[in-house]
């Protein structure tokens, strides 16, 4: 993309921005924007769009990332590159630089502050419950009635929303979804309640299940111990992966086999 912003003096500056969409950490990143930037200068020489005279017009590289966990790869090129600090090859080594916006990294009560259509995505993207998701969607038709000439990304919308309540059930059949997305944000109003009440009961269901496979996990431990002293590394790593029957059952093995191996065995 190519903006011409106007500048304090009157005239105006093109700047080359450059934008990269990413769901997952890559440490490459400035590499990779200072190849784009290498091959898309190139292209305007070899275009002849450029002039000797004209120069190389100003590049905004920005990284859009909308994933977990937080971004933390380096920014900088000369983050990539393993050099003394005090070395004099430091002058010749190219440079190169980004921004990047980490969509987690923004507070949802900040991003309510900010009434603009961007700030509405990423609420959207990020929403931890029906209810976050309800109130960005009224804030969206919202900014839509209020920007009857915006950009038509209705659409867009429309899809961030059924995925987010999606995600949230932790489903991919939710209900038949409406085409319109007033129709699906009336949906989501009239359900809220329920889905809230659902995820809640599912919350409290895995958090019991995952109580009592801890405390299977930890009887089955003391009972190896008891019978044949110190478990070795190997068996804890299976009793760390198992599920609550497999530990039962290996519970249960305990007072009948007479060997360690024998209690993790297939053949037992």
């Amino acid at each position: 993309m190519v903006w011409e912003i106007p500048t304090r003096s009157g005239g105006t500056v093109c700047v080359l921005l450059l934008l990269e969409f990413q769901s997952e950490i890559d440490e490459w990143m400035v590499l990779r924007l200072d190849v784009y930037t290498g091959l898309l200068y190139q292209q305007l020489v070899d275009e002849r769009k450029l002039k000797p005279a004209d120069g190389l017009p100003p590049i905004l590289p920005i990284v859009l990332f909308n994933s977990e966990p937080r971004w933390n790869a380096p920014t900088s090129l000369r983050g990539l590159i393993r050099l003394p600090v005090a070395s004099p090859l430091w002058q010749y080594q190219p440079e190169m630089r980004y921004y990047v916006i980490d969509e987690g990294r923004f507070p949802e009560q900040e991003l309510k502050g900010r009434h603009a259509l961007t700030a509405i995505f990423m609420r959207l993207g990020h929403a931890g419950s029906p209810e976050s998701i309800l109130d960005a969607s009224r804030d969206l038709i919202a900014w839509f009635a209020g920007h009857p000439d915006g950009p038509p990304v209705k659409r867009l919308f429309r899809e961030l929303l059924v995925g987010g309540l999606e995600r949230l059930k932790g489903t991919d059949t939710l209900l038949s979804i409406p085409e319109e997305l007033e129709e699906v944000m009336n949906m989501l109003a009239w359900n809220v309640e329920k889905w809230s009440q659902d995820i809640e009961q599912r919350g409290r269901r895995d958090g019991h299940q995952a109580g009592s496979r801890d405390g299977e996990a930890r009887m089955l431990t003391r009972q190896l111990q008891r019978r044949f002293g110190t478990v070795p590394e190997w068996a804890t790593g299976k009793i760390a992966k198992a599920d609550l029957s497999v530990l039962e059952e290996w519970g249960l093995r305990v007072l009948d086999v007479g060997s360690l191996d024998e209690v993790f065995s297939d053949d037992a």
